[in-house]
């Protein structure tokens, strides 16, 4: 759970900049555009195929 306290005299926007800041950090918004559709197990799973041989390749 992400929560942001209020730094001295920040504003609310700076606040809500954080706010963003740390959910990108952690994929939240990724994970939630990734979520908002539904998608067939076939497509998940070259989904996680590509991502994996992208990791192996980058490794190198």
């Amino acid at each position: 759970m992400i929560k942001v306290k209020a730094r001295g005299n920040e504003s609310v926007e700076q606040m809500i900049r954080r706010f963003k800041k740390m959910c990108e950090k952690e994929g939240l918004v990724k994970d939630i555009k990734r979520n908002s559709y539904y998608e067939k197990p076939s497509e998940r799973k070259r989904r996680r195929i590509r991502k994996s041989i992208k990791r192996t390749v980058v490794g190198f």
